[in-house]
């Protein structure tokens, strides 16, 4: 059952005919960019150039420093007078990102979002409660528009406040949550304290998570607290927002729309593509929007596309969940390190709640690893036998995954500072030494 049958079980050939049609499209729109006008220009590029998927691979890269460079109109392809909203980052270390949308824009996007929340269950019985940042973040409107336009009963109720969202739940039944893992864990907490469990006091089936890279480990825990199936999300502000990538009900990977985005993993340092099931950096190229469409956007998005077809017919390609971005990635004592790898661990520990944080330090010109975790209220204790045992076993099963001992501290919980955005899990501080 799907939301658009004649697009979602599409055979292949025809997908990549479309795919090619909507290239075609997309280039020649491209040239009325100042930047993309002088890229292709370079290599003597138009639309009557492209003739199959494999001509994507001439096309030039886009990176996000190019937005930030031609910030503010120089990827634009229509008249200022036809956008009717932009979406950007908050441009902290210099010129945001910004991304443009006409209406038609809108509509494609709400249509993706609403395809991606009917394939993971949602229908226009439900009610959907957004607990999501919304303004120039993408995850608010985005899934606002989405469930509306699914005809599902929408709750803009933002972010934090969560005595509040749980008054919502209960009051109106909600049965559908989207919020952002890591906030999860302390909505969970927040039931615990005011004597509720979500699986018996409120109408929950179906969470939607994302914006966060997140392991497997993290996202059964999820289910567990919460008694429902977690589905996971995939989308950027450069791509839209949400509705890129989603699990359908059978969780076997994420469904990319490739009706409106054509994927690629290459290597990123080769940026040659990697073969079918070796993970690389996900490049995406938009099809289906006309403001400021990207041609071959590099995500820094770590995943492989997965060699199984879904049991549920969907023909558009799986691709694995996202294990981090290659910008993510720290060195340290000669070893690369993901904070995936080390949630994935910390995860496996029963006694441990959901929130860590990992510090990179300098003591004497030798760099060290800090790791911070808090406890479950049911973990804490004042056993200091018991928990140094535990923070041994946590140092030793992180260095069998990362090759780097660190130095363990366990927190009581809600000892880590929270944030309504996306968590931060990494706090460098070697250049200050």
């Amino acid at each position: 059952m799907y939301w658009e049958p004649s697009l979602e079980g599409m055979k292949r050939a025809d997908l990549e005919a479309l795919q090619v049609q909507r290239l075609r499209s997309v280039v020649s729109r491209c040239l009325q960019s100042p930047f993309y006008r002088e890229r292709l220009a370079e290599r003597g590029l138009t639309a009557d150039a492209i003739t199959s998927i494999a001509d994507l691979q001439r096309l030039p890269f886009t990176t996000k420093e190019d937005l930030r460079t031609h910030y503010p109109y120089g990827l634009l392809t229509v008249p200022p007078r036809e956008l009717v909203r932009l979406h950007c980052s908050s441009g902290t270390t210099g010129n945001p990102t910004v991304i443009f949308h006409n209406a038609h824009d809108l509509a494609s996007w709400a249509n993706l979002v609403a395809r991606s929340l009917f394939a993971a269950g949602v229908r226009d019985t439900d009610v959907f409660q957004n607990i999501c940042g919304y303004g120039l973040f993408t995850g608010g409107l985005g899934f606002q528009y989405g469930a509306e336009r699914l005809g599902a009963l929408t709750i803009p109720a933002g972010a934090g406040n969560t005595r509040r969202q749980i008054k919502l739940m209960q009051d109106f039944g909600t049965t559908a949550v989207h919020a952002i893992p890591s906030y999860l864990g302390r909505l969970r907490e927040v039931f615990t304290e005011m004597g509720l469990d979500p699986k018996r006091d409120t109408c929950l089936r179906i969470l939607v998570i994302g914006a966060e890279p997140h392991s497997e480990e993290t996202r059964r825990r999820i289910e567990a607290m919460f008694g429902v199936k977690a589905f996971n999300s995939y989308g950027l502000s450069e791509m839209n927002g949400p509705g890129v990538a989603f699990e359908c009900e059978h969780q076997a990977g994420l469904h990319l729309w490739e009706d409106a985005f054509i994927p690629e993993i290459v290597d990123p340092d080769t940026l040659e593509p990697v073969p079918v099931g070796q993970r690389g950096e996900l490049v995406l190229t938009t099809l289906d929007r006309q403001a400021m469409p990207i041609l071959r956007y590099r995500t820094r998005d770590l995943t492989r596309f997965l060699p199984v077809d879904c049991p549920c017919g969907r023909t558009h390609r799986l691709i694995d969940r996202i294990t981090g971005r290659s910008d993510d990635m720290f060195i340290i004592k000669g070893c690369n390190v993901f904070p995936i790898q080390v949630e994935r661990v910390l995860m496996r520990f029963a006694e441990l709640g959901q929130d860590y944080l990992i510090v990179l330090d300098s003591l004497d010109g030798n760099d060290e690893m800090h790791l911070e975790v808090e406890l479950r209220p049911e973990g804490f204790n004042d056993d200091f036998n018991a928990l140094e045992k535990l923070r041994r076993r946590i140092a030793t099963a992180v260095r069998d995954e990362v090759l780097v001992t660190p130095q363990v501290k366990l927190l009581e919980p809600g000892k880590l500072p929270k944030s309504e955005g996306k968590a931060v899990r990494v706090r460098d501080q070697r250049q200050q030494h």
